[in-house]
């Protein structure tokens, strides 16, 4: 049970950080330039909608994998669950501000160090 709760637990983070990746890498830079920017605000806001799903999965599942192993109290996991908050913080301002673009940035920047974190947490570190 707990190897498919750590499959969803990473089926959410593939989800954010790709989601986020292919953002950057393909979509926003094929429609940048258009004169229409109706395309690209429908994306963001279907991968908005997905974020949530994501999001809810992710503190479910972790919460769960966190308590099952016994690793509230490590600094680790402390250091991560901080950065979660700054990643919710920067998205809800990302929100409010969708022209500031340094905004996603830092989220993108923030979520590959929260991964980096899951990783140590994963294996021991």
């Amino acid at each position: 049970m707990w190897d498919g709760i750590r499959w969803l637990h990473l089926l959410g983070m593939a989800f954010f950080v790709g989601g986020q990746l292919m953002l950057a890498a393909t979509v926003v830079p094929a429609l940048r330039g258009a004169p229409d920017r109706a395309p690209l605000r429908a994306v963001a806001r279907r991968f908005g909608q997905g974020t949530l799903v994501a999001l809810a999965l992710l503190v479910v599942t972790g919460a769960a994998m966190a308590s099952h192993y016994g690793d509230w109290g490590r600094t680790v996991l402390r250091v991560k669950l901080a950065l979660v908050v700054v990643a919710g913080a920067l998205v809800l301002w990302h929100m409010r501000r969708p022209d500031a673009h340094a905004l996603e940035g830092a989220i993108f920047v923030v979520s590959l160090a929260i991964v980096w974190l899951g990783v140590a947490l994963a294996h021991g570190g």
